[in-house]
């Protein structure tokens, strides 16, 4: 059986569906559009169903392009997500307001369950509810009480569903009809005809004393400060940032190492040949380029996770409405923007919560330049190869700070842009932030563990595909090139070697690098060498630079594979020593401050994404706006890659 899981935004929803579901989730989307659906299998004593996670809405009725899909699932019979039964999860602590929602569901004749969540907020308010007035009030419902943060009530969820409650009829609005998703004041009517009967109930609820003031206003007063409130956040990024280079480097280290080890150990134990030739430089680096990064994204996701769970994300976004407003934008673009910070890809799916159509429009133009844990394996190399590893104040770490930098340039730049596309894209609607606070409350551990499973899971398992297919190919291009010309070039190389007088391991280093030159991939990178050497870039740079288009992260894939096939596989050193010792011609060094520093500004603004282009042409139903992205995007990351470069030379 389907079930859909439904509820208020901030009812604790989420951590209902995590305590029925655990580890047995996945991430799809709804038939026919990118709005998200976790769907998890929940085991009970009539069998295993399938528990639909919906989008947390006020009302059956649509107001963004998330709630279209709730609408869609629940009023269509015929809809391939229309479900058995529902489960309505109550915010126990803000009854009335949460009744809406379940009124709608209960009347259009699904078996429901009515899950009081949050009772331990509800009693530090003081409120009692009384569970049998409810179930008078819906007889065909079944009513319990869950507190699923700490995973109590999950047996009575299991007892209620293998216990469904007949639909016989009754409703709780029997005068009145859900309403067709375009008739606007049939909705409003019914809308209010629905709060009218539900202020008459309030017997149900009882409040046995006049409640103090909460710790959460409290905490308000200060985290929502006009003033204070914005520099607790930048504060709170700041140390996110510093933690991530202070825990992850140790594991970076050691997995970087680990492969660079193991690639030595597969190529002295498997027979010479092709083969091993493909798995020791081809497929072990290209993992390697995956593996290496999951500290830092782990990290990343870790703290994002705790953000939303204590409820501080919502202040976030009450506090930047107030800066965003003459952007162009609202409050709710931060939610959009912070999630592009993750992946540009659901920042830019989850801007369909913004009704103003100007807004979001803005909002889905600028949020690639957020920089994304794709961008965390590009800055993290480069940090560590062009930025000393060292101490300000005693306790700052400057490889930190520049990572916070990145991310700062990316989020300065994509307020800057969003003026000026404010100015281009015209509308008449006006914008307006609808917002409810949650109550603070301590983060649960098992709801931030599954957050961040799925994260790393998604970003391993997606990225490494791309990453290990590119890598395959880019060794098969470096391996091979046109008729003779790498024996050639090998030739001439051993003859140079000779002349110089070179040691062993320098003349077969001189031979590899040779023959790489004179490959498919050599041949290619030497052809654009002219356009990006303004930007301090060598050939094999830019080798990178157009295997990375498919994904930011390809990059540091891309480079462990060339320089794997440039050492010929001989020296298996972790690739950032390779990189230290690339010089050019004239001996100076390839990857000095200037070069790196101008290619971290290149991928801050470089549009290299195509699955978020397909995804804006999704969002947007037209190829105007992800060409015009990719056009202003990739000018920003050219001029500001040259000007860095000219200025650090």
């Amino acid at each position: 059986m389907k079930i859909a899981l439904l509820g208020n935004p901030n009812t604790g929803k989420s951590s209902v569906f995590n305590m029925l579901t655990g580890m047995r989730q996945h991430v799809g989307n709804f038939p026919g559009v990118t709005v998200d659906k976790k769907v998890g299998k929940l085991v009970s004593d009539t069998g295993t169903h399938e528990l639909i996670d919906f989008p947390g809405t006020y009302s059956v009725y649509p107001r963004s392009k998330d709630e279209e899909v709730v609408y869609k699932s629940l009023c269509d019979e015929k809809s391939v997500d229309y479900p058995g039964a529902a489960i309505v999860v109550v915010d126990a602590s803000n009854l009335e307001r949460n009744l809406l929602l379940f009124t709608q569901i209960y009347d259009l004749q699904l078996p429901v369950i009515m899950v009081l969540n949050m009772t331990d907020v509800a009693r530090k308010q003081n409120k009692i509810h009384d569970v049998q007035a409810l179930e008078k009030l819906f007889p065909e419902a079944t009513i319990l009480e869950t507190n699923a943060r700490i995973r109590t009530g999950k047996q009575r969820i299991l007892d209620a569903i293998a216990n469904l409650k007949e639909r016989k009829g009754h409703k709780f609005q029997p005068e009145i009809e859900i309403a067709s998703v375009d008739d606007i004041p049939s909705q409003e009517k019914e809308t209010e005809a629905r709060f009218r009967r539900i202020s008459e109930i309030s017997h149900v609820e009882k409040v046995k004393e006049k409640p103090s003031e909460t710790r959460s206003n409290k905490l308000d007063r200060i985290l929502v400060h006009p003033i204070f409130g914005y520099l607790i956040f930048a504060v709170i990024l700041v140390i996110i940032f510093q933690f991530i280079y202070a825990f992850a480097q140790i594991p970076m280290d050691l997995i970087d190492g680990a492969f660079a080890s193991f690639s030595g150990w597969t190529n002295s134990v498997l027979p010479e040949g092709i083969m091993t030739d493909l798995v020791t430089q081809g497929i072990i680096p290209g993992i390697g380029g995956v593996v290496i990064f999951i500290p830092q994204i782990a990290l990343l996701f870790f703290f994002i996770a705790i953000l939303e769970e204590t409820g501080y994300l919502s202040r976030v976004v009450f506090i930047m409405d107030r800066l965003m407003r003459p952007l162009g934008l609202n409050g709710k673009s931060v939610v959009p923007l912070l999630s592009s910070v993750a992946c540009a890809i659901p920042g830019v799916m989850s801007a369909r919560t913004i009704s103003d159509w100007k807004e979001r429009m803005i909002t889905i133009m600028v949020a690639p330049l957020m920089s994304c844990s794709a961008r965390i394996p590009v800055y993290t190399l480069l940090i560590a190869l062009v930025i000393p590893n060292e101490k300000i104040f005693g306790f700052m770490n400057i490889q930190g700070l520049v990572l916070f930098g990145l991310y700062a340039l990316g989020t300065i730049s994509a307020l800057l842009i969003a003026v000026l596309l404010k100015w281009f894209i015209k509308t008449r609607e006006t914008g307006f932030l609808m917002l409810e606070m949650p109550a603070y409350k301590a983060p649960h551990w098992r709801n931030v563990g599954i957050v961040l499973w799925e994260k790393v899971r998604l970003f391993v398992w997606d990225a490494g595909k791309i990453i290990v297919a590119i890598s395959i190919v880019l060794w098969a291009m470096a391996t091979f090139g046109p008729g003779d010309r790498m024996e050639k070039a090998a030739v001439l190389a051993h003859e140079q070697a000779i002349t110089q007088q070179l040691s062993e391991e320098d003349e077969s280093r001189l031979v590899a690098s040779a023959e790489l030159e004179n490959s498919y991939i050599g041949i290619m990178g030497k052809a654009i060498e002219p356009v990006i050497e303004p930007l301090g870039y060598d050939w094999k740079i830019g080798i990178s630079l157009i295997t990375s288009f498919a994904a930011r992260e390809v990059f540091v894939g891309s480079m462990a594979t060339i320089y794997a096939v440039q050492d010929d596989g001989t020296r298996n050193a972790p690739l950032i020593e390779k990189m230290r010792e690339e010089k050019r011609s004239d001996g100076t060094a390839v990857y000095s401050l200037a070069a790196g520093a101008s290619l971290m500004v290149f991928y801050v603004f470089a549009m290299q994404c195509m699955a978020t282009l397909a995804v804006v042409k999704r969002e947007t139903k037209s190829w105007k706006w992800p060409l015009i992205q990719i056009g202003y995007m990739g000018v920003l990351a050219y001029l500001g890659a040259w000007i860095t470069f000219i200025l650090l030379s």
